[in-house]
């Protein structure tokens, strides 16, 4: 097999294969001769088939396995000669003269062809001991534990109807029948009946609750409100509506009694190990926001620290897959570029952007991790998948066969594990040191798509 190297520009590579027709021939005759013992063919006894015949009969199809076998080897060989790394999968370029190709498969011709690489840059990662970091902490407020705990007997709270004629105060729980409509039309989702509602909860559009205060049972209401600007239905944000609402009953909330006794309902001894479940509960939450702005600033860091040139074809799938959310997205809400105050032209370029970085730190996470030995062993996976399962209820063993049954899908539940597992190594050896903030500024949800 002779390989000649006939591009090398950035990170493309091509190389001109050739695999004389004699080469050909001996790999075929070695196909033949392992198949030989193995057919069975009528008129013949066992091993005893003319390789001629067999030549005649499993010829072309055979050589077909060759010619597979002999691209797996020339890239094989040209990468292990050359130390390349590839950054997807290789493009080949076979003769496109059927004659050729037929004397390939008649092992009477040479088999040329090219193979096009992508490979991975080479840089050095260096040490991340001079890379400083602040990893944002709060204190636990006392009053949200309060807060958590009273909003948790109120999820439980018994109420009690009213005597007929009673008029409703704000607290307490109407069951209704609605019918939403916009203009003289009902709308999807806006009919419903036997629905619950605490006056004064905040669960409905704003304004439909303060509208039914001091309706009695059996009583019929029209509520107009208008829908959020915001309302994630998109076809009836900002919209006027108004409803149909009929009042089945009128409950008044019964008293709260937080005590040990109330504990023990959620399996606690009592109060104060429910109070320290809570709290625990609370600080979980925070450790996972901090953690989060922790190896958001370690992104960051990393993205202005390394700069190499980019295997040009993972910039353009990684911005494919982007672009394509980016569509779907605003299909789902109906705006256009313009009506978002920007242009197709400047959302391509920014998603662009954000497609490079991702390429770029996906290529250093993996240096990192390589260098590292980071592995992820499969009883990690399969945390991460029962986790996932929970959210199912009644649905775990479908949702563990379809990630058994599924390699991509097992793939997607390992990256983030073994991301993560990088991230805690290089925090592991970075300077960090813990700054104090509101809970509000750990908590705040930042607006971000270039992780």
């Amino acid at each position: 097999m002779q390989t000649t190297e006939t591009l090398s520009q950035g990170l493309k590579r091509e190389y001109q294969v050739v695999l004389a027709a004699a080469e050909l021939a001996i790999k075929l005759d070695a196909q033949l001769a392992d198949i030989k013992d193995k057919v069975r063919i009528n008129g013949f006894r066992p091993g005893k088939v003319p390789a001629g015949h067999l030549k005649r009969l499993y010829g072309r199809s055979i050589m077909g396995d060759v010619v597979q076998q002999a691209v797996g080897e020339a890239q094989d060989k040209i990468l292990t000669e050359n130390k390349l790394r590839l950054a997807g999968q290789p493009r080949l370029d076979f003769p496109e003269d059927q004659a050729e190709m037929e004397k390939v498969l008649e092992a009477s011709g040479d088999l040329s062809f090219k193979i096009a690489f992508e490979i991975l840059p080479s840089f050095e990662l260096g040490s991340f001991e001079d890379v400083e970091l602040e990893r944002l902490v709060a204190e636990i407020p006392e009053e949200d534990v309060e807060k958590q705990l009273r909003d948790l007997a109120e999820r439980s709270r018994s109420y009690t109807a009213r005597e007929d004629g009673a008029a409703a105060q704000n607290g307490d729980k109407l069951k209704i029948d609605f019918v939403g409509r916009i203009g003289d039309e009902a709308f999807d989702g806006g009919t419903a009946e036997g629905v619950d509602l605490v006056l004064g909860s905040g669960s409905f559009i704003p304004g439909f609750e303060a509208q039914l205060e001091g309706a009695e049972a059996g009583d019929e209401r029209k509520v107009a409100v208008t829908f959020p600007e915001t309302y994630q239905a998109a076809h009836l944000a900002g919209k006027e509506a108004a409803f149909d609402v009929k009042v089945q009953s009128v409950s008044a909330p019964d008293e709260l009694t937080l005590d040990d006794d109330f504990a023990k309902k959620y399996a606690f001894e009592n109060l104060d190990k429910l109070r320290e479940a809570i709290k625990g509960r609370i600080q979980a939450d925070y450790a996972r926001a901090s953690g989060e702005k922790l190896k958001r600033a370690l992104l960051d860091a990393l993205d202005k620290r390394y700069h190499f040139e980019l295997p040009p074809d993972m910039v353009e799938r990684e911005f494919g897959a982007i672009w394509e959310q980016v569509l779907g997205e605003q299909v789902s809400s109906g705006k256009t570029f313009e009506e978002e105050g920007t242009t197709e032209e400047a959302q391509r370029a920014e998603y662009r952007r954000i497609a490079e970085r991702r390429v770029r730190l996906g290529l250093v996470v993996a240096e990192v991790g390589e260098k590292a030995g980071v592995k992820v062993a499969d009883d990690e996976v399969t945390r991460a998948i029962v986790e996932r399962a929970r959210q199912f209820p009644g649905q775990e063993k479908v949702f563990w066969d379809y990630y058994q049954k599924n390699p991509q899908a097992l793939a997607e539940i390992r990256a983030p594990i073994y991301e993560q597992k990088v991230v805690d190594h290089i925090v592991s050896q970075a300077k960090v040191t813990d700054k104090t903030v509101s809970k509000e500024d750990l908590l705040k949800i930042e607006d971000d798509k270039t992780a």
